[in-house]
């Protein structure tokens, strides 16, 4: 799925749904639960990815991503963000 149809499925299921500035690279997807608003997936190694691609170091993009992004709670329309066990990517 791509970050635009991201966007265009959320602006009809949940238009409070937050993004991530600057993280469309890491934006794959929906999660959807019973009776919860439909809400944004991030894939955390892909937004750690483009804070290194935007010049920090990895070390730096974890920290970042762990107390600024992922510790940053901003409501019920609050991104998840998903870590696969073995860190790959797909």
């Amino acid at each position: 799925m791509t970050p635009a149809a991201v966007r265009e499925l959320l602006s009809g299921e949940n238009p409070d749904a937050l993004f991530a500035d600057g993280l469309d690279d890491g934006l794959v997807g929906v999660a959807r639960r019973c009776g919860q608003p439909t809400l944004a997936v991030y894939d955390y190694g892909k937004c750690v990815e483009c804070f290194v691609e935007q010049g920090m170091t990895y070390e730096d993009a974890v920290e970042w991503m762990e107390f600024n992004v992922v510790g940053a709670w901003m409501g019920p329309g609050t991104p998840i963000w998903l870590c696969r066990p073995d860190g790959s990517e797909q």
